[in-house]
């Protein structure tokens, strides 16, 4: 299927579908092209993989503008449960209690899930210990089968686990489809990684001794992911925790519960034990208690969360009181910088995929764009160009659509508000500026833009592009550097000396040079500073589900 005319767009927005040239060769299933602002070939082989359905499928109320699956493959709804995952067997919540979720293109529920309460989660905590025991005895060899059988069965179905995604989150159909080739990357990579995480001997100046370091899996892992990325950062955190030996309790964002038990489901398909992935829902007035057990239970070894730096603040407190392991993947503020060196035409092309992929609610995309005195008018006028020839909204399973909904009414007062601060405090609206009607909010271009504006000092999470003007390099890097978060920063130069000093000067766990797009699997993903604790990724992410013995052999000598 070649996508065409505006539908090209969608791949240039595509998670992280940049840098891959060519993605699952080993079972041919799938070929993309390197997509970097280039539309994308994908060509699929084979059929979709066959199971019986499920006696647990939810009562899908509607999914509104799906097309039929493909002739032999499974339907989107066969994913869809609407029980929780515990220790092998779906699950209601105790209490009776469901929530509901939300389509955000349409306002209208689609369906509902277990209100799980801190009891639930407390036995899930006791099965995920209880499996641990027998867990942490497997080979690192017979974990990866596990998790390659897991990667395989999302593979065969991504379009349909996409369109669950799209109808629950809000993306584009494409980019729910780039988000799933991330996400069963992951699992592909830990599938490997778990057979290099490797002990070492010390050398030792005794004849007698031997010293030995051990990596072995911390145990029970609380893993609390978010609603922008409801495949990708699944898999990034559980399939680091179980390649390590781990078990997980998943507490899943409460807007996008449903991309989570379809993973749990494939899991169970995919043969790993009971126990070892666990999945609770709950709805946004029961998470903090379910949080709070998860950073407390002594029967908790180590938690992995990704949202927002004040909620990551409260977790890492919480855990404090067990000496907990945290892995904290927290907010950001991103810097775009322009020097007057740069070759404009791509940084704006750049920033297009930065800012506005997944409507801005990213945590490393752009918020706070410095272009340099000589090149502003040029790429303000490019960037309001580009705009109104690319970006489109509606309902993500609409053909061209670039620009989905908000997830919710927050997301979108807070874009509002950003607005209407920069606009009574200087700044000019140059495109967009206004709330469209349920969760929309239009691409939003802001020039005049000053460091003392709620949109230079928070992240906005929307699609707003607020531009900046500054003079030196020296400037530019101490602007950058003002906020307490460190998550992603960009610049786009051509002088190599400039490149290097300030790539080094940004206080930043991740930095993009003539790049927009930087995620990818294989990498260390964190931040420094506000922004978090520990990486996810590559070998660095299974470290942080490992710990360390030394071990001192005597005796040995004759």
């Amino acid at each position: 299927m070649l996508l065409s005319g505006n539908a090209k767009l969608l791949g240039r927005y595509a998670v992280l579908l940049s840098g891959f040239a060519k993605i699952r060769i080993k079972s041919s299933h799938y070929f993309m092209s390197k997509i970097a602002f280039k539309p994308f070939l994908v060509i699929f082989k084979g059929s979709h993989f066959h199971l019986k359905p499920s006696s647990l499928l939810s009562a899908f109320r509607k999914m509104e503008n799906l097309p039929p699956a493909k002739a032999g493959a499974r339907p989107a709804s066969s994913f869809v449960c609407d029980k929780a995952y515990v220790n092998g067997e779906w699950v209601a919540a105790k209490n009776g209690k469901t929530f509901d979720v939300v389509n955000p293109a349409s306002g209208k529920v689609i369906g509902n899930v277990p209100d799980m309460d801190a009891n639930d989660v407390q036995n899930a905590v006791e099965q995920a210990f209880r499996a641990f025991q027998t867990w942490k005895e497997t080979t690192a060899k017979e974990r990866s089968v596990y998790l390659k059988k897991w990667a395989e069965l999302c593979w065969q179905n991504q379009e349909e686990l996409a369109k669950l995604l799209t109808t629950e989150m809000g993306k584009p159909f494409a980019e729910s489809k780039g988000e799933l080739a991330y996400g069963t990357t992951f699992l592909d990579i830990f599938s490997e990684e778990a057979r290099r995480v490797y002990g070492e001997m010390i050398p030792t100046t005794a004849h007698s001794r031997r010293l030995l370091v051990l990596k072995q899996p911390i145990g029970v892992a609380g893993l609390i992911t978010p609603w922008n990325f409801p495949n990708a950062m699944i898999t990034r955190k559980a399939g680091a925790a179980i390649a390590a030996g781990c078990t997980v309790v998943l507490k899943p964002a409460e807007d996008t519960p449903y991309s989570a038990l379809a993973l749990a489901k494939l899991a169970e398909e995919a043969g790993l034990p009971k126990g070892v992935l666990n999945v609770v829902t709950s709805s946004r007035t029961n998470a903090p208690e379910v949080g709070k057990v998860l950073c407390k239970s002594p029967l908790v070894s180590a938690i992995s969360f990704t949202g927002s730096t004040a909620v990551g603040k409260i977790l890492n407190e919480q855990a404090a009181s067990t000496i907990k392991k945290c892995a904290l993947e927290l907010g950001g503020n991103a810097p775009f910088i322009v020097f007057d060196s740069a070759d404009i035409d791509a940084a704006v092309e750049g920033f297009m995929g930065c800012k506005f992929r997944c409507s801005g609610q990213t945590c490393i995309c752009a918020n706070r764009v410095f272009i340099q005195d000589g090149v502003y008018d040029k790429f303000a006028s490019k960037l309001a160009a580009k705009m109104d020839g690319e970006l489109k909204m509606g309902d993500g399973m609409q053909q061209g659509t670039t620009q989905g909904p908000l997830i919710n009414q927050r997301a979108v007062e807070k874009v509002d508000e950003h607005v209407k601060d920069a606009v009574s405090k200087g700044a000019t609206v140059m495109r967009g500026g206004n709330k469209k009607g349920g969760n929309f909010f239009e691409p939003t271009l802001l020039s005049g833009v000053t460091k003392d504006m709620k949109c230079s000092q928070e992240e906005t999470f929307g699609p707003l592009a607020a531009l900046h003007r500054f003079k030196t390099e020296d400037e530019v890097v101490t602007l950058a550097n003002s906020v307490r978060s460190g998550l992603a920063g960009y610049f786009y130069s051509r002088d190599l000396g400039q490149i290097w000093r300030v790539a080094e000067r940004l206080e930043y766990g991740i930095v993009g040079v003539n790049e927009g797009l930087v995620s990818s699997p294989e990498i260390p993903f964190g931040g420094w500073k506000e922004s978090g604790l520990g990486r996810e990724g590559g070998k660095w992410g299974i470290e942080e589900f490992i710990e360390i013995k030394y071990v001192c052999m005597g005796g040995i000598g004759k």
